[in-house]
């Protein structure tokens, strides 16, 4: 394999398709959401994206077979509204700037292919959240914007960088005459944060006007939650320790006058 490129499993029609983007990153914030959506919805798989820009491993089930890893793309037809949706979620990002683009700009082809004219991305924004994570968006035209907006997102500041898949097709979009909307979700980004998850979910539900339930969330917020209620007594118990040897050390310490 030299390059990117798409398997597909079926060939589908869909309805003003959107594409949602959601790949590990901060927090796994992205993948979280995405990979809620695609269980609650019961959105099926119709194509995988391979690429060597991707780590050079393999995953192994439970059986013992082994498969690359890979990003995968589902759809959901959405029978009362007016647009279906792809989703496209996946073991990894790649791992150079050249495979960044490289895997944003076939995303892309895959999405031009299937009449797709809005993509929106999923991702994390590193700050730690004194309550509900809040969700900063960035769009490609001030339309989309407002939409979020009104959806509850906030702004986001002038100058910040969006890195990844999400940030390169939001930066890629307009030279395919694509319009695109980034939803970042505040998070500590060093564990999976399922609560940033729900709150960049819930701005997205409100922007397509679509129904799902986020309650079969919270069990694995207060996992979440109990991990780094744990991880900070250690912390907290290692900075103690750590005082108590500094003290012993002062007391060894003599001083001639």
């Amino acid at each position: 394999m030299k390059e990117t490129s798409i398997k597909e499993l079926a060939k589908i029609e869909l309805k003003n398709p959107i594409m949602i983007e959601g790949l590990p990153g901060l927090g796994l914030v992205g993948k979280i959401a995405t990979r809620y959506l695609i269980k609650q919805l019961k959105a099926r798989k119709f194509a995988y994206l391979y690429s060597p820009h991707f780590p050079y491993f393999v995953l192994v089930n439970k059986k013992g077979s082994v498969r690359l890893l890979r990003g995968t793309f589902y759809f959901w037809k959405n029978e009362k509204g007016e647009n279906d949706l792809i989703l496209f979620t996946g073991d990894s990002q790649a791992q150079t700037i050249e495979g960044q683009y490289e895997i944003s700009n076939v995303i892309l082809d895959f999405a031009q292919r299937n009449n797709v004219k809005l993509i929106v991305t999923i991702g994390g924004y590193r700050v730690e959240a004194k309550d509900k994570p809040k969700v900063i968006a960035a769009a490609t035209n001030s339309i989309l914007l407002d939409r979020a907006i009104k959806a509850e997102a906030l702004t986001s500041p002038m100058g910040s960088p969006i890195v990844g898949t999400a940030g390169l097709i939001l930066g890629l979009a307009p030279f395919r005459k694509m319009d695109a909307l980034c939803l970042l979700g505040e998070t500590r980004g060093y564990l999976p944060d399922p609560k940033a998850a729900k709150s960049v979910l819930e701005v997205l539900l409100k922007f397509l006007n679509i129904n799902v339930d986020l309650s079969g969330l919270n069990d694995e917020i207060a996992k979440a939650e109990n991990m780094v209620a744990r991880l900070q007594k250690i912390e907290e118990k290692r900075a103690l320790q750590a005082e108590e040897i500094r003290k012993e050390e002062d007391k060894k310490i003599t001083y001639i006058s």
